[in-house]
């Protein structure tokens, strides 16, 4: 699996033809189908490729790769692991990750765009007892995303998801939020609340407090976006040390057809 990914990677990245514009600021081609963690109702145009890449604490990297099978409809695989970044033996994850989503309203002048799903994959170390990422995967969701003229684009998105990893004891229903602003053609800036009701009865993890994350996401151009990151800014996790977390993401965005 984790030999497929890079060939697959490698081969987009230098075989297919580059040519539009990326995911973040007014002028942007792509819809977002996450702000940093939260699953927006974004979804791939049919014959889109996208790739992603996460850079994250503990030499944690996480590829992704997605596909607009259909109108409305895209499915994924991903994986990745930590100490990936670093010195000594990689940790890879135990399974991969998979994610689809299917859009069932699209967003009009007074509605919002409506998007359920499936991602399988969490963040951060994955920790075999109690059988959980560091940041719970979203597991089935419904997303709800709907943009505004504001100076370019002010977006706001909600999310109410049920992770399958419940083995700590927390198998509550979860809420999510999240904004984001453009800043001319080329930039965002984005940040999401994370509520953490499903994370915040165990000793270990999560304080109660949530998850608090913002971003910075660049349109480079010929469809790669970079994203900057500020983490866990409420210090909401207790397995590691008080401060907030810095994490990187690179967007690749091409349609096949």
């Amino acid at each position: 699996m984790r030999t497929l990914l890079l060939i697959i990677t490698a081969f987009l990245l230098t075989v297919i033809p580059i040519h539009s514009q990326g995911s973040a600021g007014a002028a942007a081609k792509y819809e977002y189908r996450f702000l940093i963690d939260m699953p927006t109702a974004g979804i791939l145009d049919k014959g889109n490729v996208g790739i992603t890449n996460d850079i994250l604490p503990f030499g944690v990297l996480i590829t992704r790769l997605e596909v607009g099978v259909f109108d409305n409809i895209s499915f994924g695989i991903s994986y990745g692991g930590s100490n990936i970044i670093g010195t000594g033996s990689p940790k890879w994850y135990k399974w991969p990750g998979v994610n689809f989503r299917a859009r069932i309203i699209n967003e009009t002048t007074v509605l919002p765009a409506i998007t359920l799903g499936f991602d399988s994959q969490g963040k951060g170390e994955y920790f075999s007892e109690p059988g959980r990422y560091a940041i719970k995967s979203p597991g089935f969701f419904i997303a709800g995303s709907k943009n505004f003229e504001l100076m370019g684009y002010l977006s706001f998105h909600g999310l109410i998801n049920y992770s399958l990893e419940h083995n700590d004891g927390d198998g509550f229903l979860n809420l999510i939020g999240g904004v984001e602003k453009t800043l001319g053609p080329n930039f965002s800036i984005l940040g999401e609340y994370d509520f953490g009701f499903n994370d915040n009865s165990s000793d270990f993890f999560g304080k109660g407090t949530g998850y608090l994350n913002a971003a910075v996401k660049w349109s480079v151009g010929n469809g790669f976006t970079i994203g900057l990151e500020l983490r866990d800014i409420l210090q909401n996790k207790k397995w590691a040390p008080n401060a907030a977390d810095r994490g990187i993401t690179m967007e690749f965005i091409q349609s096949i057809f």
